[in-house]
């Protein structure tokens, strides 16, 4: 017959040794919480730090390309009827192709070049526009 002093030495210690595994264990999350949250704080340092540019060419950059962009996609076109009024303008546009079972079997894409005379205002204009304002918007947006 074992004691009951050895019984409850030998429960203690491996109740001991439960806890002290267990305690470890909490430990050790706690440590790798404390390492998440520092690289956290440390990317998020590095964000601010891309996004405060105080280089005068980097702030320019997309304001110049914006402006080309505009300029070449939007005002040249545009202006052309005015230079030449006889100058004929080719427009794509895409435009589904097929007939009636299209419904079915899904449209066919093609471009269609159509000539066009006097001020056109194309798709493309306004999906260029619109990116350009979307791209100062979600600038703004984030700061």
């Amino acid at each position: 017959m074992i004691p009951m002093e050895l019984l409850s030495m030998l429960a203690s210690t491996v109740l001991g040794g439960i806890l002290s595994i267990m305690a470890q264990k909490s430990q050790a999350e706690a440590e790798k919480q404390k390492m998440f949250m520092q690289r956290a704080e440390f990317a998020a340092q590095q964000v601010d730090k891309a996004r405060e540019v105080t280089d005068a060419f980097t702030k320019h950059t997309r304001r110049w390309i914006a402006l080309i962009a505009v300029v070449a996609i939007l005002v040249i076109p545009k202006l052309a009827p005015f230079i030449d009024p006889n100058m004929p303008i080719y427009v794509g546009y895409t435009e589904m192709q097929g007939g009636f079972m299209n419904w079915l079997f899904g449209p066919e894409e093609a471009i269609e070049w159509k000539m066009a005379k006097g001020f056109v205002i194309t798709p493309l204009d306004t999906h260029i526009v619109s990116a350009i304002v979307g791209l100062y918007f979600g600038a703004g947006f984030t700061k």
